[in-house]
């Protein structure tokens, strides 16, 4: 499905329809049959596990801009367009509450370097290998891309 600002607006919305008060964006970074992935640190909240580029929505923003920005943010790369929404899904937050992650297929200016700010180790994992340290939200979000 084809990212429009119409798409956007109406995944927020029905979010906010929902009860959701927590939304973050999330990027699938490929080249060839691989797939980005970053590490928790060990410290934070779901430490350890493998995930992809993401993060809360800031007021204001829209869903595909928090994508670009966080994408950025994590990991250096600039997203140079986003090409579709995957699906989203939830999970219990830190704060235990419901997060509801929406999740795009984007394109990026340069694979490298990869310069990582929020998170302790990435690396580029085979979408038909073991994607075992990620979640089950995560690993249907890579099973649709």
């Amino acid at each position: 499905m084809a990212v429009t600002s119409n798409l956007a607006e109406s995944l927020a919305k029905e979010a906010q329809a929902e009860g959701i008060t927590s939304v973050v964006a999330a990027a699938v970074i490929t080249d060839a049959d691989r797939v980005l992935l970053v590490r928790r640190n060990p410290d934070d909240y779901m430490g350890g596990l493998w995930d992809i580029p993401s993060g809360t929505v800031d007021p204001g923003e829209t869903i595909v801009d928090a994508a670009r920005r966080e994408t950025r943010e994590e990991t250096g790369l600039t997203v140079s367009s986003v090409d579709r929404y995957l699906r989203q899904f939830d999970y219990e937050n830190s704060r235990g509450t419901t997060t509801r992650q929406f999740n795009f297929a984007v394109t990026v200016a340069a694979t490298g370097p990869v310069v990582l700010t929020e998170h302790d180790l990435h690396e580029w994992a085979a979408l038909a290998g073991d994607l075992s340290g990620v979640t089950d939200g995560v690993r249907k979000v890579l099973a649709s891309t």
